[in-house]
């Protein structure tokens, strides 16, 4: 299989990481968010994901998937060993909350194409920008982490002792929050759980600095 990545896209990151968790051979082809103003938006790569974003994964058959979470649990489904989600209902709602919350309520507002906007369009300054940033991150994680804190679910991962898709969304925003200098000193639980993630090859391999087109 082939995934269309960014080596610093967070969303590519997480699929990277579930890919190697279980193990699965699969071509990497990056696609440049910012060179030649963008490859994601040019026709080649909008005739795979017409939405112009990362990652984009192309399975043994050719079918394309899009958006990294609908990927990851796809990846779970064809191959579900190991499994990035729980066997008890209850239980895969809680990690699929926990990586929604991350993908879809802070992710989207530190999202390079946000930002773009924000200094391109409405001439926001580099600093304000960062500000907007820090400000979105630092609040969503701090609720992750009074959610993670209290919740006996919570063990050496986001939930009990092995990785589930709720990490592979977690280490992502930690990496970015800390490029962009958040303040996670209130965070402990998160940076526990993101310290014992990248403790692992699997992780370890994904990190952007890892990748083989890293800047």
């Amino acid at each position: 299989m082939k995934v269309y990545h960014y080596f610093r896209s967070s969303a590519s990151y997480r699929v990277r990481i579930a890919l190697n968790l279980k193990n699965l051979p699969h071509e990497l082809e990056q696609i440049h968010l910012i060179k030649q103003g963008g490859e994601q938006l040019q026709a080649a790569f909008r005739a795979i994901n017409p939405d112009g974003l990362v990652p984009a994964l192309v399975d043994d058959d050719g079918h394309i998937v899009t958006q990294s979470l609908a990927i990851i649990e796809y990846l779970d489904e064809i191959h579900p060993t190991p499994p990035l989600l729980p066997a008890n209902a209850l239980d895969r709602a809680h990690v699929r909350a926990i990586a929604l919350q991350i993908a879809c309520d802070i992710h989207p507002l530190n999202n390079l194409r946000v930002l773009r906007y924000l200094t391109n369009d409405l001439k926001v300054e580099e600093e304000a920008k960062n500000t907007w940033y820090r400000h979105w991150c630092e609040q969503g994680l701090a609720a992750l982490e009074t959610t993670l804190n209290k919740d006996a679910r919570t063990g050496k991962f986001c939930f009990g002792d092995t990785p589930t898709l709720a990490d592979c969304c977690l280490v992502p925003q930690i990496y970015n929050a800390k490029r962009l200098k958040s303040d996670l000193s209130g965070m402990p639980t998160l940076l526990r759980i993101n310290e014992a993630c990248l403790a692992l090859p699997e992780f370890a391999r994904a990190v952007p600095e890892a990748q083989a087109e890293a800047e």
